[in-house]
């Protein structure tokens, strides 16, 4: 099942996995599924109380299939391009070529499709007919639904979550239209060519539903439905992009994980709904008993929400504006646990900020949680300098409130005659996450002492983004080889031949990864790169493996500005293709280490200098 082509963009294959887990997913941050999957997940619409919530499943209308004929002479080819956010069915006869696409619409999120397409390829004039396999039906374990009338020849459906989260809470509602799907669409012999269009809506009432439809449905007849849906992906593309100039599975590597990311996040300009977060299997994944049941941890603070932040702050603050919506509950938890100050976020986290792991150790202990929402909030504070959402939109008193939680956990030694914080032995891992991303003052003797003693008892088969802050740490140490060496043993989460990544490197665990799609993009962006978010800079000192020879990162955003890199072994080319718009604010300059010469980036203006580390900063007043 090997890709074939060079183009890293594409990923395609003859047969599908075996595994139905391992196939691609289609989504845009409001609406999910995986491809031939028969449900799909809504964001922030879980069922359940406390440690059963988990994400409620809804019948997809989209889990269609086109039935390969018995005729001789038949190839299929299965595809996902994360250019366009496609999977497409081909299949290719002497007579004709049926196209099926599936996509989660990245402009209007309210909406899912699928088309087919049959091309004639001869000048044989009988009618083609392709047959469809369907197996929906309108029911749901999770939502009591409802039939109702029939709108604009679409089929209507409308109910509400079976179990609050909690005692007393919100049962959220979901309504669907969809275009009914016939058993086989048919090739006229007087036609060359035809298309079908058929369109899934999702909204939290009727008013919406059927307002999102019509949308759907004026596209489709202007014949401009896939066309919007492709644009808004390279809109999104044109503003973030990693290109390695290195090995094929690398470039692959790169582009499947930063395509699963952006699907995960709100798209560009999208507005009307409350993002909800993100999971480890993202919102494709997580129904009852898998894929950590759809609830978010630590991993979107720590593990993703770095690469996020460094190409989009606007999906960056809509994750920390889900934090702050959920501070109520995170507050409560520390009630629980008997601290009468504070917030201590959830383990696993839904809809409310209660704690809904289902086994309550987790959530009793593994109190860093807190600690890396906050540190997602300070690292976006020093990228955007947005007081806005700490002065007015509740970040601050979300800060306060965790600032009480630790107070809160203080002990006095005697023997040391100092405060430390009560809490559990640290991990192994967390002694290598100490360099970065926690970026804690440590000499390069301590760091390599660090790396060295905690990679041989590690768990070889352990989660993906393990391997990836080791590599990190020896990049760090200009220890090239060995970062390479570390970041290898990620490829082994990797499943093929859609680039979908397992926890575990044996296969177990969550699957669509996206933590350790995250742990890798940041060993690329952040190592590769050698970028490091301070309190006053932007950070660069890169490294060049052997067989990489140029990493091209666009779309890099601080204090308002979107700056793109080219780096080699001799060159660092910069260019500030948006400035912030703030009159307020002044231009940005590099500063180099080595000679310390600062260099003005004017927008459009591409600066060029020998590889060295550096920083971005504001540009100082003071004379060069």
């Amino acid at each position: 099942m090997a890709n074939s082509g060079d183009d890293p963009t594409v990923f395609s294959c003859t047969a599908l996995p075996s595994d139905s887990r391992l196939l691609p997913t289609v989504t845009n941050a409001y609406l999910g599924t995986r491809v031939y999957r028969d449900i799909l997940h809504v964001n922030g619409i879980y069922n359940g109380a406390v440690g059963d919530t988990h994400r409620a499943d809804v019948p997809s209308p989209i889990n269609v299939r086109m039935k390969v004929s018995s005729k001789d002479g038949v190839t299929e080819t299965f595809s996902l391009s994360t250019r366009t956010g496609t999977f497409s069915h081909v299949l290719q006869s002497p007579e004709y070529t049926a196209t099926h696409r599936i996509y989660a619409h990245h402009a209007h999120v309210h909406l899912l499709a699928f088309s087919i397409t049959i091309q004639r390829s001869t000048t044989k004039r009988q009618p083609i007919t392709v047959q469809l396999q369907s197996q929906f039906t309108p029911k749901s374990p999770d939502v009591d639904f409802n039939r109702g009338p029939d709108y604009q020849g679409a089929q209507y459906i409308y109910g509400k979550t079976l179990i609050p989260e909690v005692e007393g809470g919100p049962q959220p509602a979901v309504h669907m239209v969809w275009t009914p799907v016939p058993q086989a669409v048919i090739l006229l012999g007087e036609e060359q060519e035809q298309s079908w269009e058929f369109l899934t809506a999702v909204a939290e009432s009727e008013e919406g539903v059927k307002r999102h439809f019509r949308e759907g449905m004026s596209l489709v007849a202007a014949g401009s439905l896939y066309s919007s849906h492709t644009q808004a992906w390279a809109a999104r593309w044109r503003g973030c992009c990693v290109d390695v100039d290195g090995p094929l599975p690398l470039k692959q590597a790169v582009y499947g994980c930063l395509y699963y990311l952006l699907s995960a996040i709100p798209p560009l300009g999208s507005s009307g709904f409350l993002f909800h977060g993100i999971s480890p299997g993202g919102l494709s994944n997580g129904t009852q008993g898998e894929d950590y049941w759809g609830h978010v941890f630590w991993d979107q603070d720590t593990w993703m929400f770095p690469n996020i932040l460094l190409f989009y702050p606007e999906a960056a603050r809509a994750i920390l504006e889900y934090r702050i919506r959920t501070l109520d509950g995170a507050m409560h938890n520390a009630q629980e646990l008997g601290y009468k100050q504070g917030a201590k976020f959830p383990w696993e986290s839904a809809a409310t900020g209660r704690e809904v792991c289902p086994e309550e150790v987790y959530g009793a202990q593994e109190i860093h949680i807190t600690g890396d929402v906050l540190l997602a909030f300070e690292q976006y504070y020093h990228v955007t300098q947005d007081t806005k959402l700490f002065r007015e939109d509740g970040g601050w008193n979300l800060v306060g409130a965790v600032s009480q939680y630790w107070c809160s956990r203080m002990v006095w030694s005697e023997e040391e005659q100092c405060y430390h914080i009560k809490g559990e032995h640290v991990k192994q891992a967390d002694v290598v996450l100490l360099g970065f991303p926690m970026m804690y003052p440590m000499s390069p003797e301590v760091r390599r002492n660090d790396l060295e003693m905690y990679e041989p008892v590690t768990e070889q088969d352990g989660p993906a983004m393990t391997w990836s802050m080791f590599a990190v740490g020896w990049m760090e140490l200009k220890e090239v080889q060995r970062a390479q060496s570390q970041l290898s043993k990620c490829f082994n989460n990797i499943t093929e031949p859609f680039k979908i990544w397992s926890e575990n490197s044996d296969g177990s665990g969550a699957v669509n990864f996206l933590t350790g799609m995250g742990g890798f993009l940041q060993a690329v962006l952040f190592g590769y790169t050698g970028f490091r978010i301070t309190k006053n800079s932007l950070n660069f000192d890169p490294v060049c493996p052997d067989d990489i020879n140029r990493i091209k990162v666009t779309g890099v955003s601080y204090l308002g500005n979107k700056l793109n890199f080219t780096i080699t072994k001799e060159r660092i080319r910069i260019k500030v293709t948006k400035s912030s718009g703030d009159p307020r604010s002044s231009l940005l300059e590099a500063v180099l280490v080595e000679s310390g010469q600062r260099i003005l980036l004017h927008e459009g203006q591409i600066v060029v200098f020998p590889t060295t580390a550096g920083w971005i900063q504001r540009a100082s007043a003071e004379p060069f």
